[in-house]
């Protein structure tokens, strides 16, 4: 399928989600409108609000903050779970002591958390990032400590028998084979930082979109809540495209699906 079909088809697919949602919120079917338009609001009055949002200027200091936020828990959390998954995967006599205390540690509800890096960190940006850090970290941890694992064991006696020290296994052999497994894991964990600013900003903020989500939500204003959650839809997917951008640009070597050769 060509890129431009596939951006149409996906195009389409919000387009026949927005129309449906707008004919349920507007126009009665057997009488009755199924989706009533105080709980649901409906597209035209959340565009409005948008623009109203970006008009105005409101909205940029609150997505600046929660741009910081999740910007800092994702290079935080990212580097220590490469650090820890790489250190655990050549160390495995530490990684089973440890194993029983980073699975409790990832078993933590993240949401009991939250109030107690308030608490700690006071309502500031770093409490919003170190929730954000514990989400993101166990992702990236778990997917590099299993990259590092699955080097291909003959890839590495041949590497061996080529007199390769430990530095350049480390950047010959390891680090390529778990590229591939920690870009997976940054394309998630940019939603998971986000998800934790918003959520730290929810339960306790001066600014961000999880507080402006917040505010909307305590005024009964559902327009301006669909709103928020819009604009931190687009905002995650903004993210996640650089870092597709960075994954091609160094996974350049790793041949395309369907480019195998006979």
């Amino acid at each position: 399928m060509s890129r431009l079909k596939l951006t149409a088809l996906q195009v389409l697919v919000g387009v026949v989600s927005l129309a449906i949602w707008y004919v349920f919120t507007t126009y009665p079917i057997f009488g009755k409108v199924l989706l009533p338009p105080f709980f649901f609001s409906n597209p035209v009055d959340v565009v409005k609000q948008i623009v109203a949002w970006f008009a105005t200027g409101v909205i940029w200091k609150h997505l600046y903050v929660t741009l910081v936020e999740a910007m800092l828990a994702f290079a935080i959390g990212s580097v220590g779970g490469v650090l820890v998954g790489f250190w655990f995967a050549r160390q495995p006599r530490t990684a089973a002591v440890f194993d029983p205390y980073v699975k409790a540690a990832n078993a933590l509800p993240r949401v009991v958390l939250a109030p107690i890096f308030t608490l700690w960190l006071g309502l500031g940006i770093w409490s919003k990032v170190a929730l954000g850090v514990t989400l993101v970290f166990f992702i990236v941890f778990f997917n590099v400590y299993q990259g590092v694992k699955e080097v291909s064991p003959t890839v590495l006696a041949n590497a061996r028998m080529l007199g390769m020290n430990e530095r350049q296994l480390m950047r010959h052999v390891y680090w390529p084979s778990a590229l591939s497994w920690m870009f997976s894991s940054l394309h998630t964990s940019v939603g998971f930082a986000v998800v934790g600013a918003v959520v730290g900003e929810y339960l306790g903020a001066a600014a961000g979109l999880g507080y402006l989500i917040q505010q909307a939500e305590g005024v009964f204003d559902v327009a301006g809540v669909f709103a928020g959650m819009f604009v931190l839809a687009a905002f995650v997917i903004v993210i996640d495209v650089v870092v597709s951008l960075v994954e091609k640009r160094l996974l350049i070597w790793r041949p395309m699906a369907g480019d195998a050769r006979l």
